[in-house]
């Protein structure tokens, strides 16, 4: 998920893409747990698209409260 893709929503959506993106997350982490995963580095992939969503998700909330 690029980083341009999540600035073009808004705080609504950012919350509910961060849920999904966290429900995906521990899918895949119960998957690993199980040795049903061949492909472990979509975990690293999910791990990271949390953050960039959580990060975008703070610049915006924080471009609010300054206006």
């Amino acid at each position: 998920m690029k980083a341009s893709d999540l600035r073009a929503k808004d705080t609504g959506a950012l919350e509910k893409e961060i849920n999904e993106l966290l429900k995906a997350h521990f899918s895949l982490r119960m998957q690993k747990a199980t040795q049903q995963l061949t492909n472990t580095t979509t975990i690293r992939t999910a791990r990271r698209d949390i953050a960039r969503a959580k990060t975008i998700l703070a610049e915006k909330t924080k471009q609010g409260a300054a206006k």
